[in-house]
């Protein structure tokens, strides 16, 4: 146990060592010999007296007695990612949709990101969880920069990078909430032609490859129809006309998705992230306009 004298050097020693931001509050008796002060931070206080660290009891808690936490309870969320695998490269497309709650109110988001000039990633799910990612992932792209070795990170490496990343906060029980979509050009070895790279990583960190993906509520429609269109001599700009009626079936059925919608390209020339653009829509069919009726066995 520290004395008196020892606990106010160590508790100068801490004081110096928090920015003055963090301190809510110092108190102190003018009339005691000792003076103790108290100083409460994140829903901890720590007393000169006892130079040790203690739960303030008026911070609100959860129900285990730990401070409330917030990040397995997405708010801003995207929607679907729909990616191909081609001969020639790779497609991948999202809307520029960000949900709060069931509100569309970010509405120029985008959920493509350029890791590296042969390499896009794109992601549903939580928004800031993917601002995190990406950020790790610039970092990690120019560490690697740094050594100049004339090599970067690959497609490949940055599929391996994500998927250790995410099952990594899986086991903390602090996931990001994504379903993360890679796709890049994959140099090949001994002079190899580079081949297209199609991957993806879930919240909990279960990764593979695949000639098409889907995620979000492209799973449910999305999915089929990439894979009705799906050939192994398909080509990039065949690919950009599949995605985008996807994206336009997923307008129609999807509450949680809008008709903007950006596509990225991955060639052996380099990634071409494409601007956003409207999706061309109709809604002057019979069903739309008349709706269902009872007793027509309409599914509208």
């Amino acid at each position: 146990m520290l004395g008196e004298l020892e606990g106010t050097v160590v508790f100068r020693e801490l004081l110096a060592l928090f920015p003055t931001s963090w301190l809510e509050r110092i108190s102190s008796h003018p009339s005691s010999e000792a003076a103790e002060k108290t100083v409460t931070m994140s829903g901890f206080k720590l007393t000169s007296g006892s130079g040790r660290f203690e739960r303030d009891a008026n911070v609100q808690s959860s129900a285990s007695g730990e401070p409330i936490r917030h990040t397995q309870r997405p708010m801003v969320t995207g929607s679907s990612v729909i990616a191909m695998r081609c001969v020639d490269g790779v497609v991948i497309g999202a809307d520029t949709l960000a949900s709060y709650g069931s509100m569309a109110r970010f509405r120029k988001i985008s959920r493509l990101h350029k890791a590296t000039d042969m390499c896009v990633v794109g992601a549903g799910g939580d928004l800031s969880d993917f601002q995190q990612l990406t950020t790790m992932v610039d970092k990690e792209t120019n560490r690697d920069y740094c050594f100049n070795d004339g090599h970067g990170l690959s497609p490949k490496a940055i599929h391996q990078y994500v998927a250790r990343v995410m099952y990594n906060r899986r086991n903390k029980m602090d996931p990001l909430w994504n379903y993360v979509v890679i796709a890049g050009m994959q140099n090949g070895d001994d002079g190899e032609e580079a081949k297209p790279v199609l991957g993806l990583v879930d919240l909990v960190g279960t990764h593979f490859e695949s000639e098409v993906i889907a995620t979000g509520f492209g799973e449910y429609l999305g999915l089929p129809l990439l894979r009705k269109a799906y050939r192994e001599d398909i080509t990039v700009a065949e690919g950009k006309k599949v995605v985008e009626q996807i994206m336009k079936v997923l307008f129609y059925r999807d509450a949680r998705t809008i008709d903007r919608v950006q596509i990225a390209t991955v060639t052996k020339d380099g990634v071409d992230m494409g601007e956003p653009f409207k999706l061309e829509t109709e809604w002057s069919y019979k069903a739309f306009v008349d709706g269902a009726r009872a007793g027509d066995m309409s599914t509208w």
